[in-house]
């Protein structure tokens, strides 16, 4: 039997977002059913109403969350009824070339429900990132559930879903910064936030956030920033001379790119030490191009990386950080700016777009 619960849609792009009744089938074979307590709301949501992903309308948002499982299809063993899960959007398949050499994180084919939750009417709907987690309950592939400790509110758990992970996996797991390291991040939003909290985790001696907005300079340095530099009206040159400044004069070892244009990618480039490393972790849009001398590329040296997800392997680093979390090492509870009703999304989006907010969260 299928359920009618309260879900968050977007029809069209740019239309304003609607609270809707939708149906979630029974859970089939490799799927569940999660009962959704918190979900953020994440730029990738607005890029989707936006027609920024893909034009398969209606889209049902929301992706970051937590939530408790309801009840699982045959042949599922990883999770049970009852089980305590933030939701993941790379559930990995496990036979892919990828994970046939034991690089899961990388999985090619990773997969989502195979039934299609609907609106009353019948019209299929896509859910953002293959969850659909701005509604009361979802339908998702069992294997995007990671079951994680029930002492840890829903609210900063599901944090980890998206944003959070990927600016902690972008400094610690495809940046490698480990103690002693220096750090610069530019782009100081809510992934940019949680690279510099990575950062501080993996012991990191300097770590230089850079941004436009004063704001974001305050909070990052609550959560582990030593130096700041505000990027206002500087160019990429005056932005690397303000880095190696801070830096013996040599660069940062690795440079975290969290805005995804060219001018900061150039930023990220040049403000690194010879033979550092770039990560460009924040996404561009399909039409930026970069240019860049192919002998400074040569000539640099060091590594060039895009960060999928945070390179995360949900397995394997969402236990480990809640358990971080409820050990008072990381402070998951930063990021949470405030905590909304499903009604509140399209407000939410305005607050983003002006910088108002590290995440609103949604709460069920």
């Amino acid at each position: 039997m299928s359920q009618t619960v309260r879900g968050v849609i977007a029809r069209a792009v740019g239309q304003p977002v609607e609270l809707v009744d939708i149906v979630v089938p029974d859970p089939g074979p490799g799927e569940a059913v999660v009962k959704v307590q918190a979900c953020g709301v994440c730029h990738t949501d607005l890029h989707y109403r936006e027609g920024g992903i893909n034009d398969e309308f209606p889209f049902l948002l929301g992706h970051e969350a937590a939530g408790v499982v309801e009840s699982v299809g045959a042949g599922v063993t990883e999770v049970a009824p009852g089980d305590f899960v933030i939701l993941n959007w790379r559930a990995v398949c496990g036979q892919c070339r990828a994970c046939r050499r034991g690089r899961p994180q990388y999985c090619f084919n990773t997969h989502n429900a195979i039934q299609k939750m609907t609106l009353t009417d019948g019209t299929e709907l896509s859910p953002a990132l293959g969850i659909g987690a701005f509604a009361d309950k979802t339908l998702v592939a069992a294997g995007q559930c990671t079951k994680v400790d029930p002492a840890a509110p829903a609210t900063v758990a599901g944090l980890l879903g998206c944003g959070v992970m990927a600016g902690i996996g972008a400094a610690i797991n495809t940046g490698g910064v480990s103690r002693g390291d220096s750090i610069a991040v530019i782009g100081c939003g809510g992934v940019g936030a949680a690279a510099i909290a990575g950062s501080r985790l993996a012991g990191a001696a300097r770590i230089i956030a850079i941004d436009l907005d004063e704001r974001k300079l305050t909070g990052a340095t609550e959560l582990g920033a030593t130096h700041t530099i505000n990027s206002s009206g500087l160019d990429t040159d005056a932005v690397v001379a303000a880095i190696q400044a801070l830096t013996d004069g040599f660069g940062a070892d690795v440079v975290v790119d969290a805005v995804g244009r060219p001018e900061t990618y150039r930023q990220a480039f040049y403000g690194r030490d010879l033979a550092g490393t770039v990560v460009l972790v924040g996404v561009p849009t399909p039409e930026l191009m970069l240019e860049l001398p192919l002998i400074d590329v040569f000539g640099r040296g060091g590594s060039l990386k895009s960060s999928w997800y945070g390179d995360c392997l949900p397995s394997r680093d969402f236990p480990m950080l809640i358990d971080l979390y409820l050990q008072g090492r990381l402070p998951l509870e930063k990021f949470v700016s405030e905590t909304i009703g499903i009604g509140d999304i399209e407000a939410a989006f305005a607050k983003m777009n002006h910088g108002d907010v590290l995440r609103s969260v949604v709460v069920l």
